[in-house]
């Protein structure tokens, strides 16, 4: 039982601590009032903006981006991983390697939570601390089945630049590192946001 209260406490902090990225940088209500009186949404025609990257998640070895708070007791000898919790705060590059430009970082959360697939179920925050988008962000909230070739999750919102934002993300899985489940994965994403 105390194993069960340190891992829902745990996975309350991450979510807690993901916020700020949810939420961009701070702006009291009269800012964002006046934001929003500028924009006079209803007269301003929405913007599309199309994103390519890749984020790196690594589970072992030095420098991991990827961390563990919870499992239930069944995890270890669950086909699917269910019950499995990661928190994750993996780095968003140009192009596939590691060691190409960072453009921002990748922040949240997922679960194994499906019994008859492999499928997680993700909160991300894509967070961009670099070039055109540097201080904005995007919120996925959705399904992963990740042996599937290609994965679509819904953006769900965004901001700074991307506030109010809503479009698709779409996952394909560029490399996979050796174990079960995978240590070590590159992930490619191509987004389509709409936002003002």
């Amino acid at each position: 039982m105390e194993m069960r209260r340190l891992s829902l406490f745990l996975v309350l902090c991450s979510i807690v601590l993901a916020m700020p990225a949810v939420y961009g940088t701070a702006q009291g209500p009269k800012e964002v009032e006046e934001w929003f009186q500028i924009q006079k949404l209803r007269r301003v025609k929405e913007k599309v903006t199309k994103l390519h990257f890749y984020f790196h998640q690594k589970l072992n070895g030095e420098n991991l981006t990827a961390a563990t708070v919870a499992k239930a007791n069944m995890t270890d000898t669950s086909p699917t991983f269910f019950g499995l919790v990661n928190v994750i705060d993996n780095p968003l590059t140009v192009k596939p390697r590691r060691s190409s430009n960072e453009i921002g970082r990748v922040k949240g959360l997922y679960a194994a939570a499906s019994l008859e697939e492999v499928a997680l179920s993700c909160v991300l925050n894509f967070v961009f601390t670099k070039g055109k988008y540097n201080g904005s962000s995007l919120s996925l909230l959705g399904n992963d089945p990740y042996r599937l070739p290609v994965r679509e999750m819904p953006i769900v919102g965004g901001s700074g630049v991307f506030r109010l934002a809503r479009g698709v993300a779409k996952f394909r899985t560029y490399f996979v590192g050796l174990g079960a489940p995978p240590q070590n994965v590159t992930v490619e994403v191509d987004i389509v946001a709409l936002h003002y």
